[in-house]
């Protein structure tokens, strides 16, 4: 087990090892690992977003447990009230005094099951946690432990008895990961490993609390970012809200989350300390997506691109519309 990060070229060993044991169990879906491990190490919460069957649960799970963190897990429903979450305060009948008894929300890694099935009310009692890192109960407030971090499942087809997640909400999340059907040739190595294997798991945890917060530290002090990446951020996000086909685009606070995807990609994925341009093209979808409000009548059930994959073939045109008039 990792213990001790020193350098960039550390962050990317723990990355790779992460990825290589997240990969045992899990087949299809390595630029997810990425993209979890990436949020993980620059402190951003991800919402992982698929039609039923596609792992989203199994992989946040799966890679939970290559963590040596403490993790929890909130299965929501419509009754999930929000004292569920955050915790209560129960009286105790021997001291006479209420005992604060903590929710699950006080945990290093937190798994939200199909969000949008809980009411709003309790949805909300995840934006501080998430803005803040802190919870408020019957007026006290105290300080998550870090690392913090909230990994929430979403299904897109369903509508009865769920409640759709509001944009101040949606802008919480560093990135959404879209999770549909793996490749055929993925499809076919899953059959095989349960036919062999069957479901046995034994996922070995890969590094150490003391390690993330190290190379949390470094991403965000040691990797340099050029004004010309800055202005390119900038006017990626500020761009998205130039097209006539979108309501509402990326926020200030959506410029900030590419910025820290950006740096982390280039330690993550490229060992380097620097960020580049590419590094910024490479997370902006999963940034941005979720962030980007389109007008009624621009997603075409009937065409098979947008059926077939629930709006995000117009998302995606629409932000390498956006990407296109800027300059690189």
């Amino acid at each position: 087990m990792i213990a001790e990060v020193n350098t960039i070229s550390d962050i990317k060993q723990v990355s790779d090892e992460i990825e290589k044991e997240v990969s045992r169990y899990v087949v299809g879906w390595e630029g997810v690992t990425r993209s979890l491990i990436i949020a993980l190490l620059t402190g951003g919460h991800v919402l992982i977003e698929g039609v039923p069957g596609t792992a989203k649960t199994y992989l946040a799970k799966i890679f939970s447990d290559s963590l040596s963190l403490e993790f929890k897990r909130i299965q929501s429903t419509p009754d999930l009230m929000p004292a569920d979450i955050t915790g209560s305060r129960i009286f105790n009948p021997k001291t006479l005094e209420f005992d604060f008894m903590p929710g699950p929300i006080f945990a290093n890694i937190v798994l939200v099951d199909e969000i949008n099935r809980a009411p709003p009310k309790t949805q909300s009692a995840l934006l501080e946690a998430m803005q803040e890192s802190q919870c408020t109960v019957d007026g006290n407030t105290m300080t998550l432990e870090e690392p913090f971090m909230i990994l929430a499942t979403k299904n897109p087809i369903e509508f009865a008895g769920t409640y759709p997640l509001p944009p101040a909400q949606l802008d919480r999340f560093m990135s959404r990961l879209i999770m549909n059907y793996p490749v055929k040739e993925a499809w076919v190595e899953m059959l095989r490993r349960k036919n062999v294997r069957g479901e046995t798991i034994a996922v070995e945890p890969i590094v150490q609390k003391e390690a993330v917060l190290s190379a949390r530290r470094i991403i965000r002090h040691e990797v340099e970012v050029e004004d010309d990446v800055l202005d390119y951020v900038a006017d990626i996000v500020r761009s998205t809200r130039t097209l006539k086909n979108v309501i509402l685009g990326g926020s200030p606070t959506a410029s900030i989350s590419l910025l820290k995807a950006s740096k982390g990609h280039a330690a993550v994925a490229g060992g380097r300390n620097t960020v580049t341009k590419d590094d910024v093209r490479a997370v902006a979808f999963d940034v941005l997506n979720h962030r980007l409000l389109l007008r009624e009548g621009t997603l075409d059930a009937t065409k098979e691109e947008d059926s077939s994959d629930y709006g995000m073939s117009q998302i995606r045109n629409t932000l390498a519309q956006s990407m296109a008039t800027v300059k690189s």
